[in-house]
């Protein structure tokens, strides 16, 4: 961990560190900046819907990524590696440790579809490079209430930021995409089954609705509640024609699924 460069899993001390001496390239710094003020600054008088978020934010409590690229092997394969490496200390850091991952703006102004094929070639990147098999009790249909995105044997949630939400500005981004991962571990205590879960819910869904101007979007559900599917709320959409109609990753129990390439083994990846 805060190894050189921004493509390495880094801490909120070493990047705001590295911001202040000019180590990170313009888009890594306003992607963390821009990030930091949306948790920790009020947006018309309203905070963000999220206080597990400001709170982590505040206190310092989560791990960061910076990829340079949404598609390029090597970053994608960064990537990996650090993910691996985030689900190896998240227990040990803190209580709510994400990983906020922010990837590199595109060159001109993508569409909502093109965000939306961004987040699943990623995912399913993750998912043939899984470095585990896919969790015996986690179902490979994403068309089930019991589906979550897994990885390295842990069952996550992947949310997403992007610049298409100009009218949910809960989920607004400004430059790139941006995903942040949760394993299901960190959501213990405060599930739906719970009551502490269910009244955290009904905060933060009335304060989605004060700090976007808009109702919480419909696909907004919880994980295990028959008729919810996670899938849908990782890229929540904006325009329901440009989202997918059906779950555009295909997970298989198959593992290895492919060879790790020579360049990657040397480096000390393994399947």
């Amino acid at each position: 961990m805060n190894e050189p460069g921004v493509q390495s899993l880094l801490d909120q001390a070493t990047v705001m560190d590295r911001i202040e001496s000019g180590d990170f390239p313009d888009w890594a710094r306003d992607h963390f900046e821009t990030f930091h003020a949306s948790m920790v600054d009020e947006r018309d008088g309203e905070p963000f819907p999220c206080y597990f978020g400001i709170e982590s934010e505040r206190n310092g409590d989560a791990l960061y990524t910076f990829v340079e690229s949404t598609t390029h092997p090597d970053a994608l394969f960064a990537l990996r590696e650090n993910l691996v490496e985030y689900l190896d200390v998240f227990r040990d850091f803190s209580e709510r440790c994400s990983l906020v991952t922010f990837f590199k703006p595109p060159e001109e102004a993508l569409t909502e579809r093109e965000y939306h094929e961004q987040l699943w070639n990623i995912l399913q990147f993750l998912h043939v490079h899984d470095p585990e098999p896919w969790p015996e009790d986690i179902p490979t249909d994403p068309d089930s209430e019991y589906w979550e995105f897994s990885f390295a044997g842990e069952s996550m949630f992947p949310t997403c930021r992007a610049p298409f939400y100009e009218e949910r500005m809960s989920r607004y981004c400004p430059l790139g995409l941006e995903i942040t991962f949760q394993p299901r571990a960190l959501f213990e205590g405060i599930t739906a089954d719970t009551e502490a879960g269910q009244q955290a819910r009904q905060v933060i869904q009335q304060r989605i609705e004060s700090y976007d101007g808009v109702c919480p979007h419909a696909d907004i559900g919880d994980w295990g509640v028959d008729g919810d599917r996670e899938w849908h709320q990782y890229m929540l959409s904006a325009d329901e024609s440009q989202a997918p109609d059906e779950c555009p990753i295909h997970i298989s129990r198959e593992h290895p699924k492919v060879e790790i390439p020579e360049r990657w083994r040397k480096r000390g990846v393994s399947a």
